[in-house]
């Protein structure tokens, strides 16, 4: 492999590096709703895994305490499995075809 070759190369790394890095900034402001209950508990989360919002039916406040801490359990749950599957939809969609991204849950290393 020539010099240029390994600069290009290296280029190329540096660019998919910052582009990477503008997507994780950008999913901050990326907010995903999970529920439970049908929809009676809903949490919203955003795409870095971060708690933003709890809203709690007045139904479900007539439920005893265990009732309403399996719904809210379940319904940030469901938003976290929304949250890093936004994650990795918007990272993945940076690499080429074929090539996965270490770390990621369900998107093995290289």
């Amino acid at each position: 492999m020539s010099e240029l070759d390994l600069g290009s190369l290296m280029r190329q790394a540096q660019q998919m590096q910052e582009q990477m890095a503008t997507v994780q900034k950008s999913l901050e402001d990326v907010v995903v709703e999970g529920s439970s209950g049908a929809g009676m508990v809903k949490v919203k989360a955003t795409a870095t895994q971060k708690i933003t919002a709890i809203e709690i039916d007045d139904a479900v406040m007539s439920e005893d305490r265990e009732v309403l801490q399996d719904l809210i359990t379940a319904a940030v749950n469901n938003a976290l499995e929304k949250s890093r599957e936004t994650a990795q939809q918007k990272m993945g969609a940076l690499l080429p075809a074929g090539m996965n991204m270490p770390g990621m849950p369900g998107m093995p290393g290289l």
